[in-house]
């Protein structure tokens, strides 16, 4: 709470502001309450920048209203600063609460969606009340917030919930102060409110009472069934039926990725899965995110095809009226995965779903209710029981990080796959929700809308553009053609640099750290693709410390579809051409004249760029164990190494590896290791002991890089970033083992480690060197 001590007389006026998330949360009701039992006159408005109050009345009565402004405000907001101005006094008699008041270069965070609050769900299973089985039952505490707003101040004008005019019943709820739907923007009931229509592949209606309860039925006999969600459409269909997930993968284009399950309730999920209390309470708040969760493969009917070679499922709790409803009338687990193609953004409205969906899709549940912005569920997983993002996007986004400096109007434009890009203004960085691979034109549209959308919602407009190194990123193209045409300043960031950063700055930690970015792949300052680095750096500057062995990456992306490809790199360069690959499994699996092609390639240096990429080395290894030699999906072959592991490997004897410390620099030399992991498989080593190896090994790496990091600059705090990280068993053996070592370690929480947090690194990086050539 800002300004100075409140010395009042026996009356006291005092004019307030609220900022933060404090519009679509029900924050004016609230004030009014509180200014009612206070026994306070004055009003309180929305306003584009903030929630305004004038409170007048005794002067313990005003010390004890701010007081509980704070403590108690409502669950989903979130009041970031309260300033206070002392006013003469106006004798006004009541309270009351005044219409919105636009100011045309005044912004405030906007509330994410959030999920169905169980006043409105019991509502909803009640037969006796007018909602009873209504699905855009919603009030301020709960429903769609970002994906209907057009402008601000949050009103219903300024939403699509326009162009639904409330019945008598509903607009007295929404006009009357004390009740929890008051000026709840899209309140709504079965008389004036949004729709249901259940169709077939052709769009054309279905005769059904309760199109609910139709599409459910339709759900238990196998059929795939398109779901317009808060955000675009979702692909259901019966997550214990092998023919119809394997129906959707094939339709889908989706061979092998995990799809994502939605069931009814934390006691169904516990059949399934393993659920900690920590992960229990993430599932049931308001942001219900998809969770990563132990799965129970024994005791669980979810088919093996869902998540095929995992030890975990990605659930969710339903997170609206329409899903609640959906999932008691099926009695089983869905399927719930984004309405799209593979690698497209997810359909957004009923036309563009029933053409992009049309031979995926065998019925379309859908409303009549407007999607503005497009918004893929977020997943998290819960690791030393702490929350940490994987993708952030509905419940999360586009709530902002707080940085702890005022920053430039800065655009930072992402990575090229998961993508998010980031606009900073003032204490804040909106991330953007997860936009996918920029690697086709739906995407590139989605990408460019939804900064068109962020920059009006919250008055940005940037006089910094920042972008990453990597000259053939769209996401750089598209910056350095946005700075051209408008003239504005550029500010190109390491990849890595930029991942280090993003973690320093959700973790407000701004002093020089060892920074460990562990990925696939990331333009390096020396042309070469890094992906294994040591950085000593801050969050203006870096200095490479360390890298893992640049080795060929023969065919260059073919080498990540194809990490036999990276296997035969590893061993031609670090064990020489002629050693024999007699006895590998990986051989039974390479086509012979692809094994020729890939020789040609290493010895005439074809197509075959450097990298130090630590993702590129768990493929390696993960072919040369013979668990996966080509994928479907970015990491499988990554992922499928660590699922074959044992939760504990302390007790494994890593693999050799050294360090050539006379060099700068460093490089940790790989030879050793790729050896001794080709002579475990030629000596029928199970897969899932070299895998314990492996990782053991990995941390050794990382604990061992960081001891001589530190013996020479007298650091002890590693921040750890970059997609490999993602990785759970990893990333304990590497916090454990630093921890124990006497290491601060900083890891990410609230932004992905992948390459989903790298725009709030280039953001603040760009600001800040803005900063410091101002000064």
């Amino acid at each position: 709470m800002s300004g100075s001590p409140l010395k009042v007389d026996t009356k006291t006026r005092l004019h307030i502001e609220v900022k933060g998330i404090v519009q679509g949360v029900g924050f004016r009701p609230f004030v009014y309450r509180l200014a009612k039992n206070c026994h306070l006159n004055g009003w309180v408005r929305n306003t584009s920048g903030n929630v305004t109050i004038e409170v007048e009345g005794a002067e313990e009565a005003v010390s004890q209203f701010l007081t509980l402004l704070k403590e108690k405000a409502p669950p989903t907001a979130h009041v970031q600063d309260i300033v206070t101005r002392k006013l003469p006094g106006k004798g006004d008699i009541g309270f009351e609460i005044r219409e919105s008041q636009p100011e045309p270069d005044k912004y405030q965070p906007v509330s994410p969606d959030l999920a169905t609050c169980p006043e409105c769900l019991a509502e909803v299973f009640d037969p006796e009340n007018r909602r009873h089985l209504y699905p855009f039952t919603n009030c301020t505490n709960c429903g769609p917030r970002f994906t209907i707003i057009r402008d601000i101040p949050y009103d219903r004008p300024l939403t699509t919930m326009s162009r639904f005019t409330m019945c008598p019943e509903c607009q007295a709820e929404y006009d009357d102060p004390l009740d929890r739907r008051f000026h709840a923007q899209p309140n709504a009931c079965p008389k004036c409110g949004p729709s249901l229509q259940l169709t077939d592949a052709e769009g054309i209606p279905l005769s059904s009472a309760d199109p609910l309860q139709k599409a459910a039925e339709l759900l238990r006999q196998g059929y795939i069934v398109a779901v317009k969600g808060l955000g675009g459409f979702q692909l259901a269909c019966d997550a214990t039926s092998h023919e119809a997930v394997a129906r959707l993968r094939e339709r889908k284009r989706r061979p092998g990725k995990p799809f994502a399950l939605m069931m009814a309730s934390i006691a169904e999920i516990e059949r399934h899965c393993h659920v900690s209390p920590e992960e229990a309470g993430l599932l049931l708040s308001p942001n219900a995110p998809i969770l990563l969760l132990k799965w129970r493969q024994d005791t669980s009917d979810v088919t093996p095809l869902v998540a095929e070679n995992n030890k975990y499922l990605g659930v969710m709790l339903p997170y609206t009226p329409l899903h609640h409803i959906l999932l008691r009338y099926a009695a089983r687990p869905l399927v719930m995965t984004s309405g799209n193609l593979s690698e497209e953004p997810i359909c957004q409205n009923n036309d563009e779903a029933l053409h992009r969906l049309h031979g995926i899709a065998d019925y379309f549940l859908r409303h009549n209710r407007d999607i503005h912005a497009r918004y893929d569920d977020s997943v998290y997983l819960v690791e030393r029981s702490t929350s940490r993002a994987i993708r952030r996007a509905r419940g999360y986004a586009p709530t902002p990080i707080p940085l702890p400096f005022k920053a430039r109007q800065v655009l930072a434009c992402g990575a090229e796959e998961k993508n998010t890009f980031c606009l900073t203004r003032d204490e804040y960085a909106f991330l953007s929700q997860h936009i996918g691979d920029m690697d086709n034109e739906e995407t590139m549209a989605h990408f460019e809308h939804t900064i068109d959308l962020y920059q009006k919602l919250f008055r940005i407009q940037p006089e910094i553009i920042a972008y990453d190194l990597h000259p053939e990123y769209l996401s750089t193209k598209y910056a350095l053609k946005y700075a051209a045409e408008k003239g504005l300043k550029t500010v190109v960031v390491q990849h890595h640099h930029a991942h280090i950063v993003s973690c320093l700055a959700e973790n407000d930690y701004r002093e020089p750290v060892i920074g460990v970015a562990f990925d696939g792949v990331g333009y390096g300052s020396d042309g070469n693709l890094w992906g294994g680095e040591f950085l000593v750096g801050d969050w203006s500057d870096f200095e490479r410390a360390a890298h893992l062995e640049y080795v060929p990456m023969p065919g260059g992306a073919a080498a990540i579809r194809r990490p036999y490809r990276m296997a035969l790199g590893y061993i031609y360069s670090l064990l020489g051409p002629k050693t024999s690959l007699d006895g590998l499994p990986l051989m039974s699996k390479i086509p012979a004249d692809e094994v020729n092609v890939v020789t040609i390639q290493l010895e005439r240096r074809l197509n075959s760029p450097l990298t130090s990429g630590a993702g590129r080395l768990f493929d390696a290894v993960s072919a040369l164990a013979g668990v996966r030699g080509q994928v479907d999906y970015e990491a499988q072959a990554a992922i499928e190494l660590e699922m074959l592991a044992p939760d504990d490997v302390t007790h494994f004897e890593p693999y050799p590896f050294t360090i050539s410390e006379n060099e700068n620099p460093a490089v940790i030399k790989l030879r050793e290791l790729i050896s001794a992991v080709v002579h475990d498989v030629r000596n029928g080593i199970e897969p899932s002991e070299v895998s314990a190896r492996f990782h053991r090994t990995m941390a050794e790496m990382i604990l061992e890089t960081c001891r001589l990091i530190s013996r020479q600059s007298s650091l002890k705090t590693v921040a750890l970033s970059g997609g490999v990280f993602q990785n759970r068993l990893l990333l304990n053996l590497a916090i454990g083992m630093l921890e124990k070592e006497g290491f601060q370690v900083l890891s990410h929480r609230l932004v992905p480690c992948n390459d989903g947090g790298i725009a709030l690194g280039q953001a603040v990086i760009a600001s800040y060197k803005a900063n410091d050539s101002k000064e």
